[in-house]
């Protein structure tokens, strides 16, 4: 895509945002923006698939021209139901299409808009029921369920509520999302764009289940340094999936698996997989707490990301002792902060060959108690933390707080050292949130492949250096970013010092002739 066509497509997808603000919050116009998008592209999808089938079969009719009460077309459409079940994993009747119901709603000339609240419910309902018994079932159950068109926030009427739906599935309409090219990707585009929109415009709230694209980068290309293929990828604390989408940019995955405790967030991670063209067979996506029920506990994962919530609570309750996730370790992360809990159920899954990289707030870079301990564990018992990489403050959407990114291996190359980044001073800033360039992440990048010590940004730490540091990983121990201040010379200071001097007594002198000339008295006392 184009930056001209990138820019166009921003500005259509905001005037869908603008019927919505002041109605609502960015959380819940989020909710219907996407759940719309969602419903155009299984629309269009199905009416691509369903057409190749009728041209393939020597069929001259089109998808769009069945029709349900025609007895003629009984077979074309149960045929066609059953292969886009299998294929697809959900089915749509050519009069449910997207574009039917937002012709309906449309105002054309001389014509009103019909109601179409009513039927719009069903089709949703009407997706999610078509899958009942299928394979693809758990991939859509309760997918739309927080589009709530009988909301009072929508409008006070009837009329109210239908006439703004109507018009945001008239402006959507519009937009051609080029389905059927693989080489472009609008669809995801615009997706990615409106999530990063409503998190820098709700807040922590949202910003929760969003990583900022530069971040998503840099984890992504950690996991996947010297990769061509990735059986799977994890993240446990998945949000809206994007960051198991972004290790999918950088190289071909076959698998995707991700946890996420939000029920809204789970709903928008099982949409972005299937607009991003993953198959419903290819992703496992569950909905529940990770630390306290975790659900991908029998798999290995190659590729491990995640931004978990920082310092989030959990139970850290006795029983948890026993948990192999845990047990190993002799201590548990405190209840109060669960950044090492995350940590240590990322490492129980990673598989030997695997890489992890996790962000994290800096305190667990040097916090003591258990957590020192878990700390100290990970480094002098299982050698599995291969690099420390500091950010820049002010990244994440919601809090300013500085993060650093840890790296796991299990199998190390460099099993003596630990190699410290500091890319805290590297970042464009910006209004609201600072970001790290393409050149930021490009330097970071060679920094841990190079693996070399660069003075004020690196330092390839011996594990008996961090040893001697009680296993305090705090990066100032490691890399020295201090800057020494210019001399000052104090004979020159002096001489302005006195020139200055030299000069008031001058305007003095000239300020008392004013004021005599004026007939007042001088300001202050005259010095013969």
């Amino acid at each position: 895509m184009t930056q001209d066509q990138k820019q166009k497509l921003e500005q259509q997808l905001w005037k869908i945002a603008d019927e919505l603000r002041g109605k609502m919050n960015a959380d819940e116009f989020r909710d219907y923006c996407l759940g719309f998008i969602f419903y155009k592209y299984l629309s269009e999808c199905i009416t691509d698939y369903a057409n190749s089938i009728l041209k393939d079969s020597g069929e001259s009719i089109c998808f769009t021209d069945l029709n349900e009460n025609d007895e003629d077309h009984q077979d074309y459409l149960e045929a066609l139901q059953e292969e886009t079940l299998n294929k697809l994993g959900y089915f749509l009747k050519p009069n449910e299409l997207f574009h039917r119901i937002a012709e309906r709603g449309s105002e054309r000339g001389e014509r009103p808009r019909e109601f179409i609240l009513e039927d719009l419910t069903k089709v949703l309902r009407n997706i999610e029921r078509s899958t009942m018994g299928t394979d693809s079932e758990e991939d859509f159950e309760h997918l739309f369920e927080d589009l709530d068109l009988t909301s009072t926030k929508l409008g006070k009427t009837e009329k109210a509520k239908n006439e703004l739906i109507a018009k945001i599935l008239e402006h959507l309409d519009k937009i051609d999302f080029a389905i059927h090219d693989s080489n472009s990707d609008v669809l995801g585009d615009a997706y990615e764009y409106l999530i990063g929109q409503f998190a820098s415009g709700a807040g922590k709230k949202a910003g929760e289940f969003y990583t900022p694209q530069s971040v998503s980068t840099v984890l992504s290309r950690l996991v996947t340094t010297g990769k061509t293929h990735i059986k799977s990828v994890y993240d446990p604390t998945c949000g809206s999936g994007s960051l198991l989408l972004r290790v999918a940019r950088e190289t071909q995955v076959e698998d995707f698996y991700g946890q996420e405790m939000n029920r809204t967030t789970f709903n928008l991670a099982r949409m972005n997989m299937i607009l991003h063209g993953v198959h419903y067979r290819n992703f496992n996506l569950k909905q529940d707490d990770t630390l306290e029920h975790p659900q991908h506990l029998e798999h290995r994962f190659e590729a491990i990301v995640a931004n978990p919530p920082f310092s989030a609570k959990w139970s850290s309750k006795a029983s948890f002792s026993s948990d192999d996730r845990f047990s190993q370790y002799g201590k548990l992360a405190p209840a109060s902060k669960a950044d090492f809990a995350f940590v240590q159920h990322m490492i129980y899954q990673l598989a030997d060959n695997g890489t992890m990289a996790i962000v994290l707030p800096h305190g667990v870079l040097f916090r003591g108690s258990t957590e020192g301990s878990i700390r100290e564990h990970l480094i002098k018992e299982l050698n599995y933390l291969d690099a420390v990489i500091g950010l820049p403050a002010n990244i994440f959407y919601g809090t300013s707080i500085p993060t650093c990114i840890l790296v796991f291996k299990k199998c190390r190359k460099n099993p003596d050292d630990i190699l410290f980044i500091d890319a805290s001073n590297e970042f464009e800033k910006g209004k609201n949130q600072n970001t790290l360039t393409s050149d930021n992440i490009k330097k970071i990048l060679a920094s841990y492949q190079a693996r070399q010590t660069e003075k004020k940004y690196s330092y390839l730490a011996p594990l008996s250096e961090v040893a001697e540091n009680g296993y305090n990983l705090n990066i100032p121990r490691y890399v020295d970013t201090f800057e020494e201040e210019e001399l000052v010379d104090l004979n020159n200071v002096t001489k302005q010092l006195i020139d200055l001097d030299r000069a008031m007594v001058d305007i003095d002198s000239a300020l008392a002739t004013y004021c005599k000339e004026l007939g007042i008295d001088a300001p202050f006392e005259v010095i013969a």
